[in-house]
């Protein structure tokens, strides 16, 4: 009988119980995680790791932009946003462009201390701790 990693059912349970909030941070939070990697790769010459976190990172951006649904004017906006992001990130790859890599890393930023605020929010409203009235209605799925 084969026996179960306690890490890996930790950590697939931890994921299965996320909001879909929170699993967008998750991402944001990854993303932002490979592309410090992926700085240090460049600042060390080691092309093959900066490569391996920069598609990781890309891979990230593709998925927000699969789960983006609606037809508002901001999921357009967030649609063009995640494509800069995406544009940099190939940029920063193919041409080892520290510079870019800090604009999409700015950008991932701010998009995912906005979402911690709504996750924060969302928390709040689900556990009556805080603020009541309207949960948030989260675009991105």
């Amino acid at each position: 009988m084969a026996m179960n990693n306690p890490y890996a059912t930790y950590k697939q349970t931890s994921i299965e119980t996320k909001s879909k909030g929170e699993l967008t941070l998750m991402l944001y939070d990854g993303c932002i995680k490979f592309i410090k990697r992926a700085e240090i790769a460049i600042h060390n010459k080691n092309l093959e790791e900066k490569n391996t976190n920069l598609i990781k990172a890309q891979n990230i951006i593709r998925e927000l932009m699969v789960t983006l649904q609606g037809d508002s004017s901001l999921v357009g906006n967030m649609m063009q946003l995640y494509d800069f992001i995406l544009t940099k990130l190939i940029k920063a790859n193919t041409d080892n462009d520290v510079e870019a890599l800090a604009h999409a890393e700015e950008l991932v930023t701010e998009f995912r201390d906005t979402w911690k605020e709504v996750v924060k929010i969302d928390r709040q409203n689900r556990h009556g701790n805080g603020v009541q009235g309207k949960q948030p209605s989260f675009s991105q799925q």
